[in-house]
């Protein structure tokens, strides 16, 4: 139970922060498309999927390769990125809005070459279908 409030707090200080921090996401974002030919293209490519570990076994599946560390518990994490700093990141979730959160939170933190990748897996998997664990 106190684990769980604990991260409820965090959730809600993370949005919260998250809000006020004036990252222009824009020039971070990439679509489906552009993610798909960068993993083609980018052998240094680092993905960091911010949905639960569950959620990389349900409907929209995972790429293979991904680093999974949910956005709740990102700020806490960030140790263990700190390695691919200045590496190419996509950061994608399932729909768009977890990655927006966690890309500002990489932001904030000094990661300059965030990718957050539009539209999520939902987007990913319509065009390029789903894998699973």
């Amino acid at each position: 139970m106190r684990t769980k409030l604990t991260l409820m707090i965090t959730a809600l200080f993370l949005i919260v922060g998250i809000n006020s921090f004036a990252q222009d996401l824009t020039k971070y974002s990439i679509t489906v498309e552009q993610f798909h030919k960068l993993m083609k293209t980018d052998s240094t490519l680092v993905i960091l999927d911010v949905r639960t570990p569950q959620e990389l076994k349900g409907r929209y599946g995972h790429i293979p390769g991904v680093i999974n560390i949910p956005v709740q518990v990102l700020s806490q994490r960030l140790k263990e990125l700190n390695k691919y700093k200045n590496r190419t990141m996509a950061v994608i979730c399932r729909s768009g809005h977890r990655s927006s959160i966690a890309s500002r939170i990489l932001l904030a933190n000094g990661f300059k070459k965030i990718k957050n990748v539009l539209g999520g897996m939902i987007a990913y998997t319509k065009k390029y279908g789903v894998q699973k664990k």
